[in-house]
This record gives C-alpha cells, structure tokens and sequence, in this order.
C-alpha cells in the first residue's frame, strides 16, 4: 500500500502547506494519512485527498476554525455549515462598521490638528461656512458655567456613561461638543443646554441621532484653554450683534482636539466656540 501512496513532504508540498500543518490535520481529525509506517511513524498520503485539503484550506479563508471544520466533517451536516457562516458573516459585517468608525474618527482627528496648525491668531473671530452636521447627546443637568471645570468633568462623565450604554466607541468622545440655546445666547446669558459628539450615517445603525445641525455660516472663535471660553462667548455675542448679524441658531463650543500629552495635570484643549448667523437684506 505504501507504493501506491504519497510521502508526507511531497504531499504538504503539492498543496503549499507545511509538514508540521499535515501533522496538526491528522491530530484534530481534519486530515488522517491513509497510511502510517508502522515501523518508522511515516505518514503517506494518496493523492485523492487533496480535495480534502482544499476544502479545508476553503473552509479556513473563509473564516472557519479548524475546530468547527472537524464538527462539520465529523457530523456531516451542510446546515452547519451555512449556520457558521451565517455567524461569520454577522462578525465581520460588524467588524467592518466599527473600522469605518474608527477610520472617520481619525480622519476628524486629522482635520481637527490641520485645522489647529492653519487656524487664525488667537483672538481673531471669523466668518467660517460650515456644512450640515449630526450629533448625538444628553441634556445638561447642571450648568457649568457658574462653576469650574468639576462640573464640566462632571457633566463629561454623564455622557460618557450614556454612550457606553448605546454602545460608542470611547474614541468618540475626543470630538465633544456643548451648546447653549439660542434664546439665551441672545439675552447674553450662558447656560449650559446639552453636551454631544459629533456622528455621522456610519453612527446611524448604533441609535437613533439625536439632531442635526443644519449647514449655515459661522461666526467662529478659536481658543486653546478652557476658562477663557464666557469672555470670549461674550466677546462673539458682542461681534454678531456689532456687525449686525442675525443670530439663526444655539451657540456651540467644540473641543477640536486636545493635547494632554504636554501636561498631565490639567485638559489642554483647542476649542472653537461657534454660532449660526443670517445677514439682513
């Protein structure tokens, strides 16, 4: 018999395995040789398994652990199969989602930093178009702006636990976002309404957005440390109203990036606080 059959180097070398990969199929039951020198422990091979090797070697790129292709061979079920790959296909259809959340939240990283290396000197207000976008967040329930920064953490925290629950990605939650209604922003009074990241479609499956920020122009101000955020709020509120602008919507203070790797003791942020406006006919 063992004239008739393939030696197992010459075997693993017509299907582009190794030896060592011939053994592991025999051990798991995927793959057992047709014939074992009793003497020498050689395996042989005959050359009709090779389709077995290439179903094996299918089963794999397609996901499959070797663990699951022996419970197919073993129970012999075309079901199972399907149900496995049903499975698989689940997995990778929501691996797929969660890169191209992530690969969204590097790109708005990288238009954050670009925005902070070529943004206007500080101090400067800006008239900026700014196209439609989507948020998802949670109503205030303390205002921060009578207080200090704890409250803000505070107010950070409560979000973060949301999105925990509907299932964000902690990487959301550098791109954040606060606003104060229109109403009050008029009248000059700061008052925290909701705190938000910024979604987008890709974010649509995980729940329901919360709003939209219609595209508009901006009259923007760029910042890098918290605590000058009310004198310069006031100082954007005093500009529109100088100029004679229409304020058209609610005030937002958007973190565009930080940079915490210079200090550790407190947030370094880069802010960029923002309102809609109209122009009179």
């Amino acid at each position: 018999m063992k004239e008739n059959c393939i030696p197992i180097g010459k075997m693993a070398s017509m299907n582009h395995v190794t030896i060592p990969t011939l053994r592991l199929y025999d051990e798991r039951g995927l793959l057992h040789p047709c014939y074992v020198d009793p003497d020498t422990g050689y395996r042989y091979y005959d050359v009709h398994q090779n389709a077995r090797l290439d179903l094996i070697a299918y089963m794999k790129e397609l996901g499959m652990s070797l663990s699951e292709i022996a419970e197919v061979f073993e129970k012999e079920d075309v079901t199972l199969i399907e149900n496995i790959l049903v499975q698989k296909h689940e997995h990778i259809h929501y691996q797929l989602n969660e890169l191209m959340l992530r690969k969204d939240a590097i790109e708005r990283a990288i238009l954050s930093i670009e925005r902070y290396r070529k943004a206007p000197a500080k101090g400067t207000i800006v008239l900026e178009f700014i196209d439609r976008r989507t948020i998802w967040g949670i109503n205030c329930t303390n205002n921060f702006y009578d207080s200090d920064i704890r409250d803000y953490e505070k107010t950070l925290s409560d979000l973060r636990k949301e999105l925990i629950a509907h299932h964000f990605e902690h990487i959301h939650t550098f791109n954040i976002g606060t606003s104060i209604s229109k109403e009050d922003f008029q009248k000059g009074i700061l008052k925290a309404k909701d705190i938000f990241i910024f979604t987008n479609s890709n974010d649509s499956h995980t729940c329901e957005i919360d709003r939209v920020i219609e595209s508009s122009m901006f009259a923007c101000y760029y910042l890098d440390h918290y605590d000058d955020e009310i004198r310069c709020a006031h100082e954007l509120r005093e500009f529109c109203l100088q100029h004679d602008y229409q304020i058209t919507g609610d005030y937002i203070c958007e973190i565009m990036t930080e940079f915490n790797v210079f200090d550790s003791t407190q947030r370094n942020m880069y802010l960029k606080i923002q309102v809609p406006i109209g122009f009179k006919k």
